[in-house]
């Protein structure tokens, strides 16, 4: 498989579908060195994106809150998105939004004069975890914090958030792990680098308070569901010992959809039978 800089297809450029190979940018290019970028992360079923105007609202309120407006409206970015992926030919795919500040006149910190850019692409991406989804994820415990959101925006998906995600994960694959579970600036349970956790213990479901961490759409639609069958939902801080007792536990959010966990460092978790059955009828749903 080719590299992502060296495919072909196009990309959605500030209004402009360009070449896949040319969609570049400047050295100089503010996000790359101050990380003043957000993005959304977005599947397409059957030739409709699941929860596109939610993500596009997404999207504006991540660059509000990095002070860093994006210079277009949900509507606009929704059409964007279906015209990338009309001109890619696809209609199951993962599409990927990026909104960030450009080179300009500005190179310090300050970079009110730079414009606000934003990107689209779209390309074919299978299950994040890989087979993970039958036997359950194995994930290393990181050894780093979530952020307090007293130190950082943490409502936003914001790219540089993302940093100590990729250095977990690293760390992680390294043990023979797909994922890292993060604990909070508290010592409570957060998420994993890129997915909300949940938990299953007695026929009741227990996920994270989404106070320090990101309150994933997948997360929400997953909540929804659950509530929707009458089960019981508890999002309330989860201390690191309560791991032990916990029977099933899985993963959501929109690259790992509904992603069975089996063990968290020490700990193991069955792939049962509710954890299939949210994740079977996630499934039905984007597809509807």
């Amino acid at each position: 498989m080719p590299g992502y800089d060296d495919r072909d297809g196009k990309i959605w450029m500030d209004g402009t579908l360009v070449e896949w190979r040319d969609a570049k940018v400047h050295i100089l290019t503010h996000a790359l060195h101050y990380a003043s970028s957000v993005f959304e992360g977005e599947r397409c079923y059957n030739g409709k994106i699941f929860k596109s105007t939610e993500h596009s609202q997404r999207l504006l309120k991540s660059g509000e809150l990095l002070d860093m407006p994006i210079p277009y409206t949900v509507e606009e970015i929704n059409a964007a998105k279906d015209q990338v992926l009309a001109a890619n030919g696809l209609t199951d795919a993962y599409v990927r939004a990026v909104a960030f500040r450009g080179a300009g006149d500005e190179m310090g910190v300050a970079s009110l004069g730079n414009p606000v850019r934003l990107a689209i692409a779209c390309w074919t991406w299978g299950a994040y975890y890989g087979d993970a989804k039958f036997k359950g994820a194995k994930l290393d415990i990181a050894k780093w914090k979530r952020p307090s959101p007293e130190t950082i925006p943490t409502a936003a998906k914001a790219a540089g958030l993302y940093m100590i995600c990729t250095m977990s994960k690293h760390a992680a694959m390294a043990k023979g792990c797909s994922d890292a579970l993060f604990f909070d600036y508290r010592g409570y349970v957060a998420e994993a680098t890129g997915a909300n956790i949940f938990f299953v213990k007695g026929g009741e479901v227990h996920t994270p308070l989404p106070d320090a961490i990101l309150n994933g759409i997948t997360r929400q639609t997953v909540i929804g569901m659950l509530r929707a069958k009458g089960i019981t939902v508890h999002e309330r801080h989860i201390e690191a010992a309560e791991l032990e007792g916990f029977e099933q536990c899985w993963l959501t959010g929109t690259a790992a959809e509904v992603t069975p966990v089996g063990q968290i460092g020490d700990y193991t978790f069955e792939v049962g039978a509710l954890t299939r059955e949210i994740a079977t009828d996630y499934e039905k749903l984007v597809r509807a």
